[in-house]
Parts: structure tokens; C-alpha cells; sequence
């Protein structure tokens, strides 16, 4: 089943991104795609911030690969300059991935078959208003239930 938010500023993002960070579990894998702007960074310095990680989390797009301390390491990768998803491998994904860490990874879709089944696909989009953003996130595995538990409980929060 797919779930559906909607956040209307960057701070909502990066609050549903704590969510995630508070709930993570060391080998947990987010896949983010979307297009530009879309909030990817944004959910990322969310997802940090809930790990424990005091710096702001900055897109890695010429340096490939950051790697924050928190309560676990971070690995924020960001493949939006590669051509091939060799050259993800090539960079040492493989070894974040499998590792004791968690990784982030933008733009995932640009290497999707180098991933195994049990990460975290989130897809991140404008919002058909202009304004916000819509974050869905598809076919999670079990692993990550309690953290959709954890998302839903701040969702109804949020309406209500």
C-alpha cells in the first residue's frame, strides 16, 4: 500500500524527516527520488536531525558522499552527477548499504537496480497547487513498520 503526505513548507518536510531519523534502525536504506527542488535535502536534514546529527545536511552533489555522526552514522549519498549505477558501486555504495550505518541516497532512481528489496523508497513531488509537496512512499517492507507507525501517529496529530 502506498502512503500519501502532504507537507506546505520546508520545516514540515524536514519534521516528517525526523520522524523517520528517530525511528531508524542501523542497515536502513531511503531511497528518495523526484525532481529537482523537491525537498529531497530537505527530508535528508530531517532524517539527520531525528539520528542526532547536529550539522545541517547539505546536498552532496559534487562531493558524492557525506557521512554525518549521530546516533548512527549517515551516510547521505546523492547520484543526481553519475551515469552508470556501476559507478555507484564504484564509489563505495555497496559498502555503506550493507554496513552498520544508514544510508540516504538522492536520487536513486538514477542506479535503482543496484539496490536490494528491503529499502525505502520515497518519492517527493511538487504538489499539484504549486505550494507544497507531496512525499509518498511505496510498497514499504516490514522492516520499517513501527517507523510508518511512528509517521501515521504524527500525521493524525497534524490533521487534528
Amino acid at each position: 500500500r502506498k502512503l500519501h503526505y502532504q507537507t506546505s513548507t520546508p520545516e514540515e518536510t524536514q519534521a516528517l524527516g525526523r520522524i523517520l531519523g528517530e525511528q531508524t534502525k542501523p542497515g536502513d536504506v531511503y531511497l528518495l527520488t523526484g525532481p529537482l527542488g523537491a525537498g529531497k535535502t530537505c527530508l535528508t536534514q530531517g532524517i539527520a536531525w531525528g539520528l542526532g546529527v547536529v550539522e545541517y545536511a547539505r546536498s552532496p552533489t559534487f562531493v558524492i558522499m557525506t557521512r554525518y555522526r549521530g546516533r548512527l552514522t549517515l551516510y547521505h549519498f546523492d547520484l543526481y552527477r553519475i551515469n552508470d549505477p556501476l559507478e555507484a558501486w564504484d564509489l563505495g555504495l555497496d559498502e555503506q548499504l550493507f554496513g552498520d550505518g544508514a544510508c540516504v541516497v538522492e536520487w536513486a532512481d538514477q542506479a535503482e537496480e543496484i539496490f536490494p528489496p528491503d529499502c525505502l523508497w520515497i518519492d517527493l513531488d511538487y504538489a499539484t497547487d504549486g505550494a507544497g509537496r507531496t512525499i509518498t512512499i511505496d510498497e514499504a517492507p516490514p522492516r520499517y513498520q513501527a517507523m510508518l507507525d511512528a509517521l501515521a501517529s504524527y500525521s493524525q496529530k497534524q490533521m487534528g
